[in-house]
Order: structure tokens, then sequence, then C-alpha cells
């Protein structure tokens, strides 16, 4: 499916991978991709969605940023080197590639640009208002924070992302499905603190811990995939988009 350039308030272009269901869709999924950018993982991820009836638009965040597919592909393949030696020598060279997006001008136009998402989604025939997000680490990251800022979305599910500051999930109105493994040791430890905080914002958050599991679990291209991982949290996001969002 070829992708779709839009634009977010500041008219600064940014393409989309469009996978379309064979039928008309059941709701529309918004799927933001790694710190890798829009890479063929990704889209792959996107069309196992659109086989389960989803429209899916996964926007490409990155490229804006510097880091293109064929750039985010390649410090992926480096960092993923079985030899350690060669993932500490990129270590550098992936930081840099990475810089312009710590920016906070950069969020704010990241966010911008996925409320541009949602708002052609919205308006794709068969889709009215059933809206979700789900990403994976950077991805996942975004996830919580779109959720925050529009309201349209009626459930979120981060892939081992960062959860935003307590004000910023007051804002939150959809349910969240958070996945994590248990050996993301950074994301395991902030959780006590983020479930306190969903809890006093009156959030539905549900937290699932894979035991064994390191960060990035899901993405089958990389040395910390788990196949029995990545098919329960696959088959337990499914349900929880049907449960919260599918019209079927």
């Amino acid at each position: 499916m070829p992708d779709v350039t839009l634009q977010d308030a500041a008219a600064a272009p940014f393409p989309v991978y469009v996978a379309r269901p064979e039928d008309e869709p059941i709701g529309g999924l918004v799927l933001i991709h790694e710190i890798w950018g829009l890479v063929d993982h990704i889209r792959d991820v996107a069309d196992r969605f659109a086989e389960e009836g989803w429209l899916v638009a996964a926007p490409d965040i990155l490229s804006s940023a510097g880091v293109e597919p064929h750039l985010g592909a390649e410090l992926f393949a480096l960092m993923n080197d079985p030899d350690e030696e060669v993932r500490t020598a990129a270590q550098p060279r992936l930081r840099d590639a990475l810089s312009s997006m710590r920016a906070p001008e950069y969020a704010d136009w990241a966010l911008g640009a996925l409320r541009a998402v949602v708002d052609w989604l919205e308006a794709q025939p068969g889709v009215e208002d059933r809206l979700a997000v789900t990403g994976f680490c950077f991805g996942g990251t975004y996830s919580f924070a779109l959720a925050a800022a529009d309201g349209r979305i009626r459930a979120a599910i981060p892939f081992y992302g960062t959860a935003p500051a307590p004000e910023v999930i007051r804002r939150i109105e959809s349910p969240i499905l958070g996945l994590y493994g248990s050996e993301d040791r950074a994301l395991i430890d902030a959780l006590p603190g983020v479930r306190q905080a969903m809890a006093d914002a009156d959030v539905e958050f549900e937290a699932v811990v894979y035991p064994g599991a390191e960060h990035a679990f899901f993405n089958d291209t990389g040395r910390r995939y788990s196949p029995a991982h990545s098919m329960e949290a696959w088959a337990r996001a499914l349900d929880f988009l049907d449960e919260h969002v599918a019209s079927r």
C-alpha cells in the first residue's frame, strides 16, 4: 500500500504508511514506530493489524529529525549485532542521530503530526469515532502522549513506553494497556509510580509484565525478540482493542 502525505498545523509534510483491511474497517489505529523510524518491521505490523480489520496509519515522525528509514535500519542492524564491540562502537553514532528528537520543539511537532494522523483516520469511511493508538518504545511513549493530547483516542496500547508526568496523565481519558518485559529495568522500576499516578487520575490502566522478557521483546527482527511473549501480547492487544474500540 503506497504512503500518503499529511501535514501538521504548521504545514510540515510527513509520510504515512497506510494499511487497509479488505472489508470496511472495524476502527482506525495510529501505529507509532520505534526509534528506528518507519522501517519494514513497522510496516509489517501495520499489515498484520489490517488483516484483523483495522485501518492503520503508521506515520514517519523521525525523518524530519534526520532519522530516515534507511538510516534507522542501518543503526538497528548495528545495535542488534551479536558482537558487543560492534554495538558499543555504534553508540556515539546512535546518540548523534537521535539528538534532534530530544529537543522540546520536536515533541511539540511530533504531537501535532500525530493529531493530524488522527484527523485523517477520523475522516476515512467506516471509522467514525473508533480511534486507537499503539506504539513501541519511542512509539509507546508517544502513545501515552497522544492519549493525553487527543480526547478522540478511545484506547491506547503502549509497548514498553515511558509514561508522562502525573500532570499529563491527568489529561488521559481513554483506557490504557501497558505491555512490559520484566528485564526492562528502568521502566519496571518506574512502574509503581506510574500505577499510582494512573490511579490518582482515575485512568483505567492495566499493566502486563512478561517474566524474563526484555525491552523490544515484540520486534521479531531484533536480538531481544521473545516469540511466546510476543504472541501473547499480540492476542491481548487485539482483545483490548475489540473491547474498547472495535465495531464488529
